[in-house]
C-alpha cells in the first residue's frame, strides 16, 4: 500500500463527489490551479466560484482559465471567502457540492498577506450553511508561516468541537515530517 500524499489525495476526494454540472467553489484562489482543476471537473454545464483577496491572484487565475478556454462556467470574486454566502446567488444554496481552501499565503507574493483564523471560520460556518447535504469541504492547512499557527489553531479547535450530526470531520496528516508539512482537513455536512 502507498500513502497518498496531501494534495493528491486532495483531488482524489474531489473527483469522488465532484459531476458534470455540479456547482463548485475555490474559497482562495490563488494562482488558479485548483479553480481550473474544478473547471474541469463540473464540466461546461457546472459552475465553479472563487474568492481572493488579492488582485494579482484573481488576475492570474483570469489568465490561466483564458488559456484553457473556461470563462463560461466560472465567477470569481475580488473579496475575502468570509463573503462566501452572500455572494453565491440564494438559488444555489444547498446545491453546492464542494469547496476547497488553501490557507496560507499566495505562492511568490507577499508572505505578510495570507488567510486569517476569523475570515476562514467565517467562510466555513458559512458554507456549512450553503452546501448540499453530502456536500464536501476541503481545508488544506499550510501552518509553517507567521500567523499559521495561530489560524490552525483556531480551526482545529472549531471543526474539534463541530457537532458530528453537523458534519464529519477528517484530519490527513503526515506526523513525521520536518517543517510543518500542509495537512487535510475534510468536512463532510450531514
Amino acid at each position: 500500500m502507498n500513502l497518498e500524499r496531501v494534495l493528491p489525495f486532495v483531488k482524489k476526494l474531489l473527483q469522488n463527489v465532484i459531476e458534470d454540472g455540479d456547482i463548485v467553489i475555490d474559497a482562495t484562489v490563488g494562482n488558479g490551479h485548483d479553480t481550473l482543476f474544478l473547471a474541469d471537473l463540473v464540466g461546461p454545464n457546472g459552475m465553479v466560484y472563487g474568492f481572493d483577496v488579492q488582485k494579482k491572484a484573481i488576475e492570474a487565475t483570469n489568465r490561466l482559465l483564458a488559456d484553457y478556454g473556461y470563462t463560461r462556467q466560472i465567477t470569481l470574486f475580488h473579496e475575502s471567502h468570509a463573503h462566501v454566502k452572500r455572494n453565491i446567488p440564494v438559488e444555489e444554496h444547498g446545491t453546492i457540492k464542494s469547496a476547497i481552501f488553501n490557507l496560507g499565503y499566495l505562492p511568490g507574493s507577499d508572505k505578510k498577506v495570507i488567510t486569517r483564523p476569523d475570515s476562514t471560520l467565517q467562510a466555513i460556518q458559512g458554507l456549512l450553511e450553503i452546501i448540499a447535504v453530502g456536500g464536501l469541504i476541503i481545508v488544506v492547512v499550510y501552518h509553517g508561516h507567521e500567523g499559521g499557527k495561530e489560524e490552525k489553531d483556531a480551526l482545529l479547535s472549531y471543526l474539534s468541537n463541530l457537532d458530528q450530526k453537523v458534519a464529519h470531520v477528517l484530519r490527513y496528516q503526515f506526523i513525521n515530517q520536518k517543517n510543518d508539512p500542509p495537512f487535510l482537513i475534510a468536512i463532510e455536512k450531514h
